[in-house]
């Protein structure tokens, strides 16, 4: 069983890799389902077909689905989206707009989600490829169940024997909706399949996550903060896929500068991300649209590769907390011990090891933080982040 996620900024062209991988992993012989966790959905004109909110066969041993919204939120949400609605119409607000404020935002990415967990149980697909929202902005929802543990293990119980206790009292006074048992049992499934879904898309040796990006400055910089949250959340990242690579046979001078830029964002790219391997698509003359013109990006990507394969394994960084400092660890596998230069500039470090480059985009809890030690053995560079003098965090 293998889970790959398709993910990068809107428009660099994820979801046709995501459906020339996906085609490409039919015709091996596995038996392969793509679905789509973006709000705006773009498969089906990916494959150039119609597909559904139930998976729909594409050819022999594919299957594609773009689950909609009232589809996926009355079997996930529907009882608590009930209620809520009703605990708004109760306060006064009309109840069309009453049912449509109870879909949050990011709640339709997270429910679609769940359909990974569901197909990954049952063992109907060999391999599950998901054409993510874009720049990965679904996973971060998955540090849910990280924030409700808490609540849901000791305030929940109490909360939800209170409710049961005053319902009788407060029924009899009002007529305010009361959450009943089947509304807490709806919030202990959707929590218990939260933390299912990110068990399942931790686990390195399933699933991995792929960057796809082009050679431009504010794609790669999208794709390197959403790589520093990968690597936050435990999710392995096994492949950049740099996606439009203008061709160096082109001659008209109309493009000169533009190889040029992408030759130096190219450049830019293997820093950001080594060691992970790099695949190139090179800019075809023509719209990828249909199977004919999918079956080209899949032979250009993966030539005789598997695309299922892991591509890389390990964790690539690892943020942790030692007493009043943090520890950034980064995996430099390729490079010999040398002089360790680091230059900080707001929420970036680039770290010059001999003639090795890499930038890195820091995470938050990092920002205006100081590095002050840095250690590299064993391939292993740990870079030490304290508060800057008098204290302050940011400055």
């Amino acid at each position: 069983m293998r889970v790959i996620l398709y993910t990068g900024k809107g428009g660099v062209g994820k979801t046709t890799v995501a459906a020339a991988s996906a085609l490409r992993s039919a015709e091996l012989g596995y038996k392969t389902i793509i679905l789509s966790t973006d709000s705006a959905h773009s498969l089906a004109d990916s494959f150039d077909l119609g597909l559904g909110s139930e998976p729909q066969l594409i050819i022999p041993n594919l299957w594609g689905q773009e689950p909609e919204i009232t589809h996926t939120l009355g079997n996930r949400w529907g009882t608590i989206q009930k209620w809520v609605s009703a605990l708004l119409a109760w306060r006064g607000m009309d109840e069309i707009i009453a049912d449509e404020m109870t879909v949050l935002p990011g709640m339709e990415e997270l429910a679609n989600l769940l359909y990974i967990a569901e197909y990954y149980r049952s063992g109907e697909y060999e391999v599950i490829i998901v054409d993510c929202a874009p720049t990965g902005e679904t996973l971060r929802f998955l540090a849910f169940p990280e924030i409700l543990h808490w609540w849901m293990e000791k305030i929940f119980p109490i909360e939800r024997k209170a409710v049961s206790l005053a319902r009788p009292l407060v029924s009899a006074l009002t007529n305010i909706p009361i959450p009943n048992d089947e509304v807490f049992i709806s919030v202990e499934n959707l929590y218990s399949e939260l933390n299912e879904i990110k068990a399942l898309l931790g686990n390195q040796d399933v699933t991995s996550v792929r960057l796809v990006v082009n050679p431009e400055k504010m794609v790669i910089k999208e794709a390197q903060r959403t790589f520093t949250y990968l690597n936050l959340y435990g999710y392995l990242t096994d492949l950049i896929i740099c996606n439009r690579v203008i061709p160096s046979k082109v001659a008209d001078q109309y493009f000169n500068f533009w190889k040029e830029s992408q030759s130096k964002y190219y450049r830019v790219i293997e820093e950001c991300f080594a060691p992970l391997p790099i695949s190139t698509i090179p800019l075809l003359d023509r719209e990828v649209v249909g199977i004919p013109m999918l079956e080209v990006i899949a032979d250009t990507l993966y030539q005789e590769d598997d695309p299922t394969s892991l591509y890389f394994q390990g964790q690539v960084q690892d943020l942790q907390k030692e007493d009043a400092h943090f520890i950034l660890t980064l995996s430099l596998p390729l490079i010999e011990k040398g002089d360790i230069s680091l230059t900080q500039s707001s929420d970036e470090l680039i770290i010059r090891v001999g003639n090795f480059k890499r930038n890195i985009i820091l995470p938050h809890t990092l920002v205006g933080l100081a590095a002050t030690k840095a250690k590299f053995e064993e391939g292993k560079l740990r870079i030490q982040f304290n508060q800057r003098e008098g204290g302050e965090k940011h400055g």
